[in-house]
């Protein structure tokens, strides 16, 4: 095993490590295991490491992959290193599994004969795929006719979990057939003749062939699924991973070209991997194994999507070679938080790696600092929820920690409501943190119903729902009488109300007729913005608060999600929007929501123990500890993968009360000072609760006295709390856009990049996006068919000729790409449509004449500007064939005189990423100027310029930090001239 070449212990790299932590660090080359604890610093290490390998020489920025499992994690790493390294972390391939594998796919898709744009679609679009082919799949045992839909998340869930375990479908079918060929063989026949003389052979024969049956019925839907998304040009995410092995195993000179590329390969929770993901990394590390994996084996919490905890105790097997590197030095929690918690989880012994590799992973703390665990054991679920709400007001009071010092974990997300209950009715600021829900936000079922009554204008309960809306509230006892007469009369609400003289009512009934027609000729994103503005919904949530902070977010992620309609979809439409929102309900999809559990105000967390993981709070309070609800009820796979495919080693014992007993370990481990393990007698139904076993294990059932149900439920009205207020977030990370938008207007900087409030667009805009995202795919392509992996060769071909794709296919780009919002009547949008095609042929002809192999295209960067970030993309970049670099962006209009000083700007910014961030040597800077066949000239900035630019953007960078520190937009804005007035003070004034 070769050691590093450079000196180690000068490296400022190493600063405020610990023994093991600089031990794990500088190690040199071969395989590396990484046994992280709890609270251990495992981030600070592989982000370390990564700055250690650059600085020593053993490799270069690009020659580095960093692997791990959420965009989170990767953000963060990122963060990391790119604090570390003076100009920012380059080419470090840091990504998420999955985004790894597309990239690759994307670059190297026609190689395997996958379609060069596929798409990788969602689980609930995978749900719709095979209830809209349903009938052609041949099920029987899995197609109810009672409900034929009822097992198609069961069957989703099942080729998922075979594509971890990277069994094909081509294998499960051969094992199958193998099945009904053995049920058919002499002997089998033979022994079914015994039926008379044998009723019991008989019958067990006849289980036999009928799971036979089942098993084939499986196999032939999975591989019905596989060719239908094939077929549809999807991949799912479970094909990203197992295409990628294809590739690297049917391709050898592709698998050897990316050996070469990364030397050094690190995973981060390795514990969550699954066989295929293994496998990947595996491949990959040959024939040096420079792979460094961190995990730990007692917070491995995700089996249900797949994570194999055996490939983490099976490294050293697979790594002879392998050095392991324990870390045991906790940086979060309190001795007694961990001796607990250590304590605990040798139980799941000896399936851990501890016992495995004798061991030790008895963590102690760093902090010398007090803390509590304590049981709160309470009659009834309101009355546990009171005492949380109420230990959380003395802790905050008492020991100065501020909200979001508290955390409140559940084991499911439907235990939570008694808790957002509590708090809210008690004035407690807090934030239930969830990945699903969207659907069930009140803001969000708010929009819902309106949008429903668009179509229908008869649906009595989304009409009832609207008028309890601020802008429509009218009296109860109107809205009572007008419900009454409508039963009455046996007609809709709507018709009872158009006999209504409230002002209210007709100013809503005015709206709905205007929404509806608007609804048939504008795009789904244009008309909710649309209906935001008239509803004033965008005006009410102007105001800073918690509730319109969260309500923003939730805005902002719908109103993406009907972008994102649009540009899936030719058929654009608000009805053929909300169809597909009825499908994914209909697929049990409550809507994804992004929440960043460390943005947002001062508040409570409230969420599950998974999404927990790898945070820290003061104080944690692990609620619910009941049996049955944690550790939770076992519960099978409704369609199991037969034993003789399983490539898993399984554990011994009993895998679910294991991972059940390591969620409770990550959980305890959340906490730095204060752990409440809560649980109460009565949840409703006609029996108490026991207390969690996880209790009794923890030697607290002797603290612990049964109590019969409460049976009360209090609403008695609390005093708020007072003083609460909202701080907008700092930026740290800024782009031209940005910049060029708050120079421009203050007031629709602060509603898009503070408030991220959907706005009105302009059709310019709408234009421009359409003819960028149309040359990116078709230079694209361009790349892709001149860079397919010869046999012998990489790169283009040896003609050193540029294949050109057809114009053609500019066209099929052309109205794939169509962004069809803000245009203001049809005939203006015609005029567009006509002019776009017009600015392809100029094109076209123009790169006919000396087409060139871009280097970039929508190349992203991200800068260092004193203590921010700087981040943007360059449009295109070509390569000379003196190496260099000519750096391209188009303008949808007619060449002018000379170039504006914004325009300039924003070449020359590309031009410093360009040099700075990717070391490339520049050649020229020029637009494109797409309505004729000029461009803007070539140039070049000076490092004078470069230099003036940073200085003017630091300028400006400060004007917006102290424009959101005070929240003056709006006095900025009135500083700033407009050349007409200025839309978005209607909001504010």
């Amino acid at each position: 095993m070769k050691a590093a070449t450079k000196t180690q212990t000068d490296s400022k790299t190493l600063n405020g490590l610990n023994k093991d932590q600089s031990k794990a660090v500088t190690f040199g080359q071969g395989p590396l295991l990484i046994i992280a604890g709890a609270g251990t610093g495992k981030t600070t290490v592989l982000t370390r490491r990564i700055v250690w390998l650059i600085e020593q020489g053993l490799a270069k920025p690009e020659e580095i992959l960093a692997l791990t499992f959420t965009e989170k994690a990767a953000n963060e790493m990122e963060e990391r290193v790119d604090m570390l390294m003076p100009l920012g972390y380059s080419d470090i391939q840091i990504s998420t599994f999955h985004a790894f594998a597309q990239k690759i796919l994307s670059q190297h898709a026609l190689d395997i004969g996958l379609p060069g744009d596929f798409k990788v679609i969602t689980d609930t679009q995978a749900w719709m795929l095979i209830k809209k082919h349903l009938y052609d799949f041949d099920l029987d045992y899995y197609k109810p006719v009672g409900n034929p839909n009822k097992f198609i998340h069961a069957l989703l869930r099942h080729f998922n979990k075979a594509k971890g375990e990277e069994i094909r479908p081509d294998d499960y079918l051969k094992y199958a057939e193998g099945l009904r060929l053995n049920s058919d063989s002499a002997e089998i026949k033979k022994k079914a003749r015994k039926k008379k003389t044998d009723p019991e052979a008989s019958s067990g024969l006849q289980i036999d062939a009928a799971e036979v049956a089942r098993i084939l019925e499986v196999a032939n839907a999975y591989h019905k699924y596989q060719k239908l998304l094939l077929d549809e040009g999807h991949l799912d995410f479970g094909d990203l991973i197992n295409y990628a092995l294809k590739l690297f195993r049917t391709r050898p000179k592709i698998l050897e070209l990316y050996q070469k590329k990364f030397k050094y390969i690190l995973v981060d929770e390795f514990q969550d991997t699954d066989l295929a993901q293994y496998h990947l990394v595996k491949i990959l590390a040959l024939p040096e194994n420079n792979i460094t994996v961190v995990g730990d084996d007692d917070q491995s919490i995700y089996k249900f999507r797949g994570a194999s905890i055996s490939n983490i105790l099976k490294f050293q097997e697979d790594f002879p070679r392998t050095k392991e590197v324990t870390l045991t030095e906790n940086y979060r929690s309190t001795q007694k938080i961990l001796d607990l918690a250590y304590g605990f989880i040798q139980q799941n012994n000896p399936e851990r790696l501890e016992a495995k590799l004798k061991i030790s992973k008895k963590l102690t703390a760093g902090t010398s600092l007090s803390g509590k665990i304590e049981v709160l054991h309470a009659g009834s679920v309101y009355e546990e929820a009171r005492q949380v709400a109420d230990k959380i007001i003395e802790l905050a009071q008492s020991e100065q920690l501020n909200f979001n010092d508290f955390a409140i974990l559940v084991r499911a997300n439907d235990s939570a409501e008694a808790f957002i209950a509590e708090l809210s009715r008690r004035g407690l600021p807090y934030m239930f943190v969830a990945n699903r829900g969207l659907y069930k936000k009140p803001l969000i079922l708010d929009i819902l119903a309106y949008l429903r009554l668009l179509d229908n204008y008869h649906e009595s309960e989304n009409l009832f729902r609207v008028f309890n809306l601020p802008k429509f509230k009218i009296p109860d006892e109107e809205l009572i009488f007008l419900s009454q007469t409508a039963r009455r009369k046996a007609v809709s609400l709507y018709e009872a109300v158009k006999d209504s003289h409230n002002l209210k009512a007709q100013d809503l009934l005015r709206l709905l007729a205007k929404h509806a027609a608007a609804s048939r000729d504008l795009p789904v994103a244009e008309l909710l913005v649309n209906v935001l503005h008239d509803l004033e919904w965008t005006k009410n949530l102007i105001a800073d608060s918690a509730a319109n902070v969260e309500n923003r977010s939730l805005l902002e992620q719908f109103y993406r999600k009907a972008q994102k309609y649009e540009e899936e979809n030719t058929d654009r439409s608000l009805k053929g929007f909300m169809a597909q929102i009825r499908l994914e309900m209909e697929a049990g999809d409550q809507g994804e929501l992004a929440f960043n559990p460390d943005a947002g105000p001062e508040a409570v967390r409230i969420m599950t123990v998974h999404s927990s993981k790898g945070l820290e709070f003061g104080c944690v309070f692990v609620v619910n500890m009941v049996d049955q609800r944690f550790p939770s009820r076992a519960r099978s796979e409704q369609i199991e993968i037969p034993p003789p495919l399983v490539k898993e080693i399984l554990p011994e014992g009993d895998a679910h009360l294991m991972e059940e007993r390591r969620l409770f370990y990550v959980a305890a481990t959340r906490a730095k000072r204060f752990l409440f393990l809560t649980w109460a007698d009565d949840y409703g139904g006609t029996t108490n609760k026991k207390p969690s076993r996880f209790l009794v294990e923890l030697g607290l059932e002797e603290k612990i006295k049964k109590a019969p149900p409460a049976g009360e439920v209090f609403f008695t009205k609390q005093p708020p709390l007072l003083g609460l207020k909202t701080k907008l977030i700092i930026p740290d990370t800024f782009s031209f856009s940005q910049i060029s938008c708050f120079l421009h207007c203050p007031l629709e900087y602060q509603f898009k990049y503070v408030y991220h409030l959907p706005l009105p667009g302009e059709a310019q805009l709408s234009f421009g996006i359409t003819i960028h995202k149309t040359l990116e795919k078709y230079l694209k392509h361009l790349v892709q068919i001149n860079t397919l992996v010869q046999p012998d060769l990489f790169g283009s071909k040896k003609t050193g000729q540029v294949e050109l794709p057809k114009k053609e296919l500019l066209e099929k780009y052309y109205a794939e790409s169509w962004v069809d919002d803000w245009f203001p009547d049809k005939i203006n949008k015609e005029e567009y449509r006509k002019r776009g095609i017009r600015y392809l042929d100029n094109f076209f002809r123009k790169f006919s004449d000396d087409p060139k192999l871009p280097k970039f295209l929508e190349k992203p960067f991200k800068l260092r500007l004193d203590k921010f970030k700087f981040v943007g993309k360059i449009d295109r970049g070509d390569l000379n064939p003196d190496g260099s670099i000519s750096i391209i962006d188009y303008k949808t209009g007619a060449a002018r005189g000379k170039l504006s000083s914004v325009d300039k700007q924003q070449l020359l910014i590309y031009q410093w990423a360009a040099q700075e961030e990717f070391k490339e040597k520049i050649q020229s800077l020029s637009y494109w100027f797409l309505e004729s066949l000029d461009d803007s000239g070539e140039f070049l900035g000076t490092a004078t310029e470069i230099g003036e630019i940073k200085t003017r953007l630091l300028k400006t960078i400060a004007e917006i930090i102290e424009t959101t520190q005070t929240g003056n937009f709006l006095e900025a804005d009135r500083r700033t001239q407009h050349a007409k007035e200025c839309r978005y003070r209607q909001y504010v004034v």
